[in-house]
């Protein structure tokens, strides 16, 4: 399979978006729908750019500020989320003295 690149505009995009929002709230009647929207956006996106980008390419300052703020922003939610996860089963896993700073994500 070889990869293409495909230029849509950001009106496709938005198309694209929605309607994959609208398949998994068709799916979804409850929890946190929105959040998985949101995730599956920015995973969606992030990865789009990371195969766009050349080893080496500079980014705008703002762009970086703004992809490492993005960056700490989701390391922080899935921590509180798998250790959220991990604290409910600890007591049935041996697991007790887990604590949030022992998740390691990413690094």
């Amino acid at each position: 399979m070889t990869m293409k690149n495909i230029i849509i505009s950001e009106k496709q995009l938005e198309k694209l978006t929605n309607r994959v929002k609208n398949s998994l709230t068709e799916n979804q009647e409850e929890g946190s729908y929105m959040a998985k929207q949101q995730l599956f956006t920015i995973a969606t996106l992030a990865h789009k750019m990371w195969e766009e980008m050349e080893d080496g390419e500079q980014l705008e300052d703002w762009m970086e500020t703004k992809i490492a703020q993005s960056e700490q922003s989701i390391i922080s939610v899935v921590k509180t989320f798998m250790y959220d996860e991990v604290s409910s089963k600890s007591s049935s896993d041996g697991m007790g003295k887990l604590s949030f700073d022992d998740l390691i994500i990413g690094k």
